[in-house]
């Protein structure tokens, strides 16, 4: 188990918790308005069902591995927290005896993600290949297609199929998926990942996720709001109209929407970087070395 390295009283701490629950509030304030009018919404609502999380769970602080709160019985109650001389901590044995092999497996994948450099030439196609050729039932969001299904389609046939991220191509219509370069399963997942990927940086709000209570407060938050906006964009440059939300397409079937994509890409890219350098961090700090 890591030292700890950093012992907070309440005093300071409870400030912190306070100011982490006003962000995650103020980040999903419009997703609870719309849940408490039954409205869906096609574009932000994946990041609570395809991720399988609740608002509530991300206003929960977490100070993180190696910090150590006094006066923290809220903390107490919680799955993988230990209390001794008054003073509680995320368990890091406890946490590594029931999730050490999904960590090793979590540090692996963001760590090979990490060593790789951005491919840029997917163009969003993946959201493409998911209606191709697909009936209005086989749709995966209650929006039109931009193109229509016959221009949607034609889309995907000028344009090879490059997708790299498993996730994503496991959703391919059954027309789709031979067209694609690779032939991804999931145990190629940490061969093909690469962080020009827009799948491949939201996900890091699901390592995030499954690394929690280990994962400090702020950088679950800054996770969420990176997969939040690749959301976004994820849409704006797939084949459906997103004009309802205010969005503007990001139309991958020109020069210019493609231009726009990759930019995007690299941008997201960057602000990923150092947010999966932490991740990693996080991994190693709830693992021995023997089991890197």
């Amino acid at each position: 188990m890591p030292a700890v390295v950093t012992a907070l009283p309440r005093a300071e701490w409870e400030p912190l918790a306070r100011a982490h629950a006003g962000r995650a509030d103020a980040l999903t304030a419009a997703h609870l308005d719309r849940r408490s009018r039954g409205e869906r919404h096609a574009i932000e609502d994946f990041l609570f069902e395809y991720y399988s999380t609740k608002p509530g769970r991300l206003r929960r602080w977490h100070p993180g591995v190696g910090v150590a709160l006094a006066d923290a019985p809220e903390h107490q109650q919680w799955r993988w927290y230990r209390t001794d001389a008054e003073v509680t901590t995320v368990d890091v044995g406890a946490f590594h005896a029931d999730r050490g092999d999904a960590v090793a497996h979590i540090r692996r994948l963001l760590a090979a993600t990490a060593g790789r450099a951005p491919l840029l030439g997917c163009f969003g196609m993946h959201e493409w290949a998911m209606v191709y050729r697909a009936s209005d039932q086989g749709r995966r969001h209650g929006l039109p297609l931009r193109l229509g299904p016959g221009g949607t389609d034609a889309v995907v046939e000028a344009h090879p199929l490059q997708c790299t991220h498993f996730d994503a191509f496991r959703f391919f219509t059954d027309d789709a998926t031979p067209r694609n370069a690779h032939a991804l399963t999931r145990l190629s997942q940490p061969e093909m990942e690469q962080p020009g990927c827009l799948h491949a940086t939201m996900d890091l709000y699901k390592w995030c996720l499954k690394l929690e209570p280990a994962v400090p407060g702020d950088l679950m938050l800054d996770c969420f709001e990176l997969a939040r906006d690749v959301r976004r964009v994820d849409m704006q440059a797939s084949p459906y109209d997103v004009s309802s939300y205010g969005l503007a397409a990001i139309p991958v079937e020109t020069p210019e929407g493609k231009s726009e994509y990759a930019s995007r890409q690299r941008e997201f890219a960057e602000r990923a970087a150092p947010l999966r350098s932490r991740l990693i961090e996080v991994c190693d700090a709830t693992l021995s070395p023997t089991r890197l």
